[in-house]
């Protein structure tokens, strides 16, 4: 092992209680994902005792020259997989010096709608499914494929195992044992059609913890990607042709879907979604028309429907939900660079709060 090697990987707790926190936010363009680090006297386990924190907002697009300061707010805190031991990673929200949340600060917003009494009392649960893809460093095209030039098409990639089948394996796995260190409900991987390109899942995560867990999750795999080599991109269509696109389908219940009768339930929640599609996908992700075209599992970008295990759909149930009369659905509209604070938040106040 290299001398290098040896001190990134120095156990502190053999010679201080002191511990380092990576305080996380995200920056102005919505998806760029930042960080910096700061000692603690000791460990941490509660975000209210941390220490509030500030940044050069008008490095981050977020706060004019003259009037830099942004603050971050601690709001969740996970085991740091990179430095172990006590130390810490720390998803921060963003707030000018007088306390009031910045424009590119979603997840305050979404706060106040998972806090309000109906919401809380129907317990929202979500499970994100993350799809992505792995970039070559030096000319942006998919890990695997030949430079210039294509892949034989899909078919054999879609959770693929072999050489000239699945690219970048090592990144996934070693990002959902990552996750699983931190305390990230991270639940399942997969290889996806397009070669390059794979899916993690989160959830069932309740309320404004689902947005947490995965925006903390996809720092953890910016960072790994970072180590690697390898760029990733969360654009919705990457790929231009006869290529899928990347989405965040977004799994959602609430207690009353859960419960008896709930089919019934869903399917109210479904029509109100229906009758707000242009302002869901107005908030789903950027470039996301490329993604919706009615082709390559989505439904078209203009177009609402439901269907049950249909994949061409706006909206997908279950076969055992049907079956059961309780259950969950698929929101299949997000894109994969959405925000899920906005994401859960609305289909949240849609279908409960909102009244047609």
């Amino acid at each position: 092992m290299s001398l290098l090697s040896e001190l990134i990987n120095l156990n502190l707790s053999d010679s201080t209680e002191k511990i380092i926190a990576e305080y996380i936010w995200v920056g102005g363009s919505g998806m760029d994902i930042r960080s910096k680090g700061r000692t603690l006297s000791g460990p941490v386990s509660d975000p209210s005792k941390l220490p509030k924190w500030n940044y050069d907002g008008s490095s981050t697009g977020q706060a004019p020259g003259e009037d830099s300061e942004v603050i971050l707010y601690p709001q969740a805190i996970f085991k740091d997989p990179f430095r172990r031991g006590n130390n810490i990673l720390v998803i921060c929200d963003t707030y000018t010096p007088g306390g009031e949340p910045i424009p590119t600060n979603k997840r305050a917003a979404a706060a106040k709608i998972f806090s309000h009494p109906d919401v809380v009392a129907e317990v929202p649960w979500y499970g994100l499914e993350q799809e992505y893809t792995l970039l070559q460093k030096d000319v942006k095209w998919p890990l695997g494929w030949p430079i210039g030039g294509y892949p034989g098409p899909q078919g054999p990639y879609y959770c693929g195992a072999g050489v000239d089948k699945a690219f970048g394996r090592d990144i996934v796995d070693a990002h959902y044992k990552a996750c699983l260190y931190a305390g990230i409900n991270i639940s399942g991987i997969n290889g996806e059609v397009m070669p390059g390109q794979w899916e993690f899942q989160v959830g069932p995560s309740v309320g404004i913890s689902s947005g947490d867990e995965l925006w903390a999750a996809r720092y953890i795999l910016e960072r790994i990607t970072e180590v690697a080599g390898v760029v990733l991109s969360f654009d919705p269509k990457p790929i231009q042709g006869d290529w899928n696109g990347a989405g965040a389908h977004t799994n959602y219940s609430t207690k009353s879907m859960r419960s008896e009768g709930g089919y019934e339930v869903i399917k109210k929640a479904i029509e109100k979604l229906g009758l707000r599609h242009k302002e869901h996908i107005a908030a789903y992700g950027e470039g996301n028309e490329r993604r919706l075209t009615g082709r390559h599992e989505t439904a078209d970008i203009n177009t609402f429907k439901w269907g049950v295990a249909n994949r061409g759909a706006s909206i997908r149930v279950g076969r055992d939900t049907e079956k059961e009369g309780k259950g969950y659905f698929e929101d299949r509209r997000p894109a994969s660079n959405m925000d899920p604070y906005v994401v859960t938040s609305m289909i949240a106040e849609t279908t409960i709060l909102w009244k047609p």
